[in-house]
């Protein structure tokens, strides 16, 4: 997913500038490509109904809405479709160091977060820290070692007193087999310690479903004996071949990806769709050709009611209203949509 740092190199990854996105997929592939079967693996005892996968609410509630949003700079429309959980925007490593800090730039201490934070989660809201994205240094590419790479996770969970935590994982870093096996040991370890971690996974995704690279990433996860609560797809960013029907795509990914699911996990049909999340980008993609309208949210709503999808998303809470004068920018922007709309729309439509 997109960060708010200013971009550094384009890569493989959605990156974004301070003001505007720069025009590049998410995707694992830019074209549609017959997935090949995931290999066949142990089944591992599904999340208790006390901890439903991937809600933020209790159990049979159903589905949550979990936008994401920046951990530094508020917006005026962070609290539209009063969501359950956050996602905060992004723990990166700072520099070459194995140290955790937020879109690179900000210490993972700073007041200015704490007291963010605090805001977010006055009315019951929690937060989810999400670590990776499509720009700057995941904390497994710098750390040497699963328990120095853990710590610092942990670092960031307490810094944010979250016990959610999302691994953004795209681009260059998603087809590192030594940084995903060191993350696949160290978040291993810190559910060790921290028994109540919940853990999600956002993942580049196809309407042809989960690449090769993603699906690898999950068994080695499973393989150390991770408890995945939910895997989040980027519907989003899908490459030429794909223009239109954004809902209609999300909606496909979502079925091509349950079934790749339930193999890697061994679940059932309900488990698997349970511990799945959507995330869409709202308004104008930064690929030509993709808009994801209100409609669009709307139909991504009562598809994850109908399936009982954990949780719903969008990129971002901060780009939930129209851009200045309803323009539509050439690019899309940090800040706002694109498309017509009222302040907050999308959020409503995401929290149905």
């Amino acid at each position: 997913m997109r960060s708010y740092r200013k971009p550094a190199a384009v890569g493989l990854g959605c990156v974004v500038a301070l003001v505007a996105l720069v025009a590049t997929g998410c995707s694992e592939q830019a074209e549609p490509a017959e997935q090949a079967d995931p290999p066949d693996r142990a089944a591992r005892p599904a999340p208790s109904a006390t901890a439903a996968p991937g809600t933020s609410s209790p159990a049979g509630t159903g589905t949550a809405y979990a936008p994401y949003a920046s951990a530094t700079d508020a917006a005026g429309t962070d609290s539209a479709g009063s969501p359950t959980t956050y996602n905060l925007a992004f723990v990166l490593a700072d520099g070459d160091d194995c140290a955790p800090s937020w879109d690179g730039g900000h210490e993972i201490g700073d007041a200015a977060v704490r007291s963010r934070t605090a805001r977010l989660t006055q009315n019951g809201a929690q937060v989810r820290v999400s670590f990776g994205g499509a720009s700057g240094r995941e904390l497994a590419a710098v750390c040497d070692s699963a328990t120095e790479l853990a710590a610092a996770y942990g670092t960031a969970l307490d810094a944010a007193g979250a016990t959610r935590a999302d691994f953004d994982v795209e681009g260059d870093e998603l087809a590192d087999s030594a940084s995903v096996a060191l993350r696949s040991k160290a978040i291993a370890l810190l559910q060790k310690e921290r028994t109540d971690l919940e853990v999600s996974f956002t993942l580049p995704v196809m309407p042809s479903g989960l690449g090769e690279d993603s699906l690898a990433l999950l068994g080695s996860a499973d393989d150390d004996g991770v408890r995945v609560a939910t895997v989040n797809l980027m519907t989003m960013n899908y490459g030429t071949s794909f223009d239109g029907d954004m809902g209609g795509y999300a909606l496909t990914a979502a079925r091509a990806a349950h079934t790749q699911l339930k193999k890697v996990f061994g679940t059932s049909d309900k488990e698997a769709w349970q511990g799945m999340a959507l995330t869409s980008m709202i308004g104008v993609n930064d690929v030509d050709g993709e808009t994801f309208t209100l409609a669009d949210a709307a139909e991504v709503r009562a598809f994850a009611e109908e399936k009982g999808i954990g949780w719903v998303s969008m990129w971002s809470a901060a780009r939930d209203r129209p851009c200045a004068d309803g323009s539509a920018p050439d690019r899309p922007a940090t800040d706002c949509s694109g498309v017509r709309q009222r302040p907050g729309a999308f959020g409503e439509a995401f929290a149905g």
